[in-house]
């Protein structure tokens, strides 16, 4: 079974995603650490995500693999180094290439071939995963999202600078040449931001129950 769950940027995609996983005894992939580890590999080479080329050439060479549960990328674990503020300025912009897309997408769906999993991105239920069981859109309200990636610790940026990355990735995800940011027709639609972590989790496992 395909689980795939779409949302902004904040909105809790990852831990709802790895706890359903948990439970339900599926492999959670996480779609947004792909394009990470491409944009990480762009900033270690010095490029650009203006200079497409060069982009679409360093994410085609690239090898990326899940090993123990973690992404690797040319062998090397960087699953710890992908949510960096370096890599979060520009993730947007390289995953709204659409070359790149392809690159990733091809990715995922070899991973999928094999396992049943819950998948969290942007676009996994309208273009990657469109043949997946159960379909999820995650939303908050922009400063709800702000303020909990404020209060995670991860980040040396204040609340108003977060704010306003969130908000400019909202833009740019919404407005992608392909894979936008779109709340698919069967997708179970949940605003999360008065929902705690549990309850959200309940209503994604109810859903799959159903089906299963």
């Amino acid at each position: 079974m395909i689980v795939a769950i779409d949302g902004p940027a904040g909105v809790g995609k990852s831990s709802i995603a790895s706890t359903i996983a948990c439970s339900m005894g599926y492999f959670n992939l996480n779609s947004g650490n792909f394009y990470r580890a491409v944009s990480l590999c762009l900033i270690r080479k010095g490029l650009g995500f203006d200079n497409e080329e060069a982009v679409c050439s360093a994410a085609s060479d690239l090898n990326l693999a899940i090993i123990d549960g973690k992404l690797h990328m040319n062998g090397e674990d960087v699953e710890d180094l992908l949510h960096s503020d370096e890599v979060d300025a520009i993730v947007a912009q390289v995953s709204a290439i659409v070359p790149v897309r392809h690159i990733v997408n091809e990715h995922l769906r070899v991973i999928s071939r094999s396992l049943d999993l819950v998948a969290e991105g942007r676009d996994m239920t309208t273009v990657v995963f469109t043949q997946a069981e159960v379909n999820v859109f995650q939303d908050a309200a922009p400063e709800i999202r702000a303020e909990r990636r404020f209060k995670q610790g991860v980040s040396s940026l204040s609340y108003e600078e977060i704010l306003e990355g969130i908000r400019k990735r909202d833009v740019i995800d919404r407005n992608k040449k392909e894979g936008s940011l779109i709340i698919s027709e069967d997708a179970l639609y949940i605003d999360t931001s008065s929902l705690t972590l549990e309850q959200v989790c309940e209503k994604v496992t109810d859903k799959i129950k159903e089906l299963k």
